[in-house]
């Protein structure tokens, strides 16, 4: 790795090598499922906050697995990481996992790379592709143990295919790769569970959004987000008109 690394390369490099590391402590053979999933995590977290600090000095830092600094609430430019998303799914060796690894900027998911490691994918800001386009019937993605209550009802009353599926970064770039349409999620995540994919998402033309339709800010003092949405663009009018509809 070297200094000269752009912001999009360096999210991309760190998430696809945090990936690399993930599976090869997995396929070591010599942990339980718990204990797996604790030593991924600790890996992959120790990987990524070295080097962000080695690359990056002057910006803030956001991670589950860290101790969080108050001194990024004064920085403009904060990065905010994942270093398992799915940790479930990790450990079982599901596809269903990520890495998540992106660059707040005034609170705007502005730069960021979702790594697939499962799939040996690294989905990134700076790289766009064309999302395909939507089936006649909508597919709406949701937690694999418990589906959100207003995700279930606006898919029945938007005729929608409930497609179960893991991590939330594996649901958003469900959406980016065209696999499913919609991710609608009101149980509750942080930051750093939807900061890299909704900047993925949106280099991609999505819509991202809360589901009130209000923006999602980041590098907040609390990092709890109740909810989000993505989808197609022509598709969010008529998803946030249902929620407010269930939430009656």
């Amino acid at each position: 790795m070297t200094g000269a690394l752009n912001d999009a390369d360096l999210a991309a490099h760190l998430a696809d090598v945090a990936g690399q590391l993930l599976i090869t402590v997995r396929e070591s053979g010599l942990l339980s499922l718990k204990a797996l999933g604790k030593a991924g995590d600790a890996t992959a977290n120790q990987f990524l906050c070295h080097a962000l600090r080695e690359q990056r000095p002057e910006d803030g830092l956001l991670s589950e697995e860290e101790k969080d600094d108050p001194v990024r609430l004064a920085q403009s430019r904060v990065w905010i990481v994942d270093p398992v998303d799915g940790t479930r799914e990790y450990g079982e060796a599901r596809t269903d996992w990520a890495v998540h690894v992106a660059l707040a900027i005034d609170g705007v998911a502005s730069i960021g790379a979702v790594a697939l490691p499962g799939l040996d994918l690294v989905l990134r800001t700076d790289r766009p592709g064309v999302v395909p386009p939507a089936p006649e019937k909508l597919r709406m993605v949701v937690s694999r143990t418990r589906p959100a209550r207003e995700a279930t009802e606006v898919a029945e009353r938007i005729g929608a295919e409930l497609v179960p599926m893991g991590s939330a970064g594996a649901k958003a770039m469900a959406i980016v790769l065209g696999t499913a349409d919609i991710y609608l999620h009101s149980g509750g995540q942080y930051e750093w569970d939807s900061c890299a994919p909704v900047a993925v998402a949106l280099a991609h033309g999505l819509h991202c959004s809360r589901i009130d339709g209000s923006p999602l800010v980041y590098n907040q003092a609390d990092v709890y987000m109740p909810d989000l949405l993505i989808c197609r663009k022509e598709h969010a009018a008529m998803i946030l008109a249902e929620v407010e509809a269930v939430a009656v």
